[in-house]
């Protein structure tokens, strides 16, 4: 399963469940800060970020709150999936 994790002005196509809130901010965190040689922690394991992906297979999003707005492409994608009945969380 595809979906978009949404951090303010950043944003993750990520391949894997929908994540809570909890994991969802640990995995916006993680994949925040670029750390070289770093290993995923086991519990964040189970979600990767994709690098292509139809928007069509976009089957979630969840919207992290931060205090930078959206980017206007990502403010359109999560509208579409709006009106495709995917609600971001």
């Amino acid at each position: 399963m595809v979906g978009i994790l949404v951090h303010g002005d950043n944003h993750f196509i990520v391949r894997g469940t929908r994540p809570d809130p909890a994991t969802a901010l640990a995995l916006a965190r993680h994949w925040s800060i670029i750390r070289i040689g770093a290993v995923t922690p086991p519990e964040l394991a189970l979600w990767t970020i994709t690098n292509k992906e139809f928007r069509e297979n976009l089957r979630w999003a969840v919207v992290v709150p931060d205090t930078t707005p959206h980017s206007p492409a990502v403010v359109q994608l999560l509208k579409e999936l709006s009106e495709r009945g995917i609600l971001s969380s």
